[in-house]
C-alpha cells in the first residue's frame, strides 16, 4: 500500500508542472528592443569632489542619454586614486534622463562616518542606438 501511495504521489509531482500556469503566460514582450548589433556603449568621464564637511548625507550622479537603447541601464563606476570604490546601475527614464543617489556619510550614534570624501573620477557607460547612414538620432 505504501508503494502504491508513493507511486501516485510521484506521478502527481511529475504531472503538477504541466498543470500550473507557465511563468511567461500573460507577459508582453517589449517590442521596442533594438538588435544588439545596433547598440554601442558611450563612455563619459567626470570628476567629483565631496567635501568632508558636507551637510547632506548623500551624493548624486545624473545626466541624459541621447538616443538611448531601450532596456539598457546606465552603469556608474566611481574611482578614487585609480581604485574602484563604488559601482551601480540605474534605469534610463523615457525622456533619456537618469539619476542615481548614493550615501556619502552615515551616522552611528554620536559618530559620523564619511563613506566618500575627497576627489573621485566617475566613469559613466551609456548604451545608445548607433546612427547608421540614412537614419537620424535624437
Amino acid at each position: 500500500m505504501k508503494l502504491l501511495i508513493g507511486a501516485i504521489f510521484g506521478f502527481l509531482m511529475l504531472l503538477l508542472p504541466s498543470l500550473t500556469l507557465q511563468t511567461s503566460q500573460g507577459t508582453e514582450w517589449n517590442q521596442t528592443l533594438v538588435p544588439e548589433e545596433n547598440v554601442v556603449v558611450e563612455k563619459s568621464v567626470v570628476s567629483m569632489y565631496i567635501p568632508g564637511d558636507s551637510k547632506l548625507p548623500f551624493g548624486c550622479v545624473w545626466g541624459t542619454v541621447q538616443n538611448p537603447a531601450p532596456g539598457y541601464p546606465v552603469e556608474i563606476e566611481i574611482y578614487q586614486n585609480g581604485k574602484p570604490v563604488y559601482v551601480a546601475q540605474t534605469n534610463v527614464n523615457s525622456d533619456g534622463s537618469y539619476q542615481h543617489y548614493f550615501r556619502v556619510k552615515s551616522v552611528e550614534g554620536d559618530k559620523v562616518i564619511h563613506i566618500f570624501e575627497g576627489n573621485y573620477t566617475v566613469d559613466i557607460f551609456k548604451s545608445v542606438v548607433k546612427s547608421t547612414p540614412g537614419t537620424t538620432s535624437t
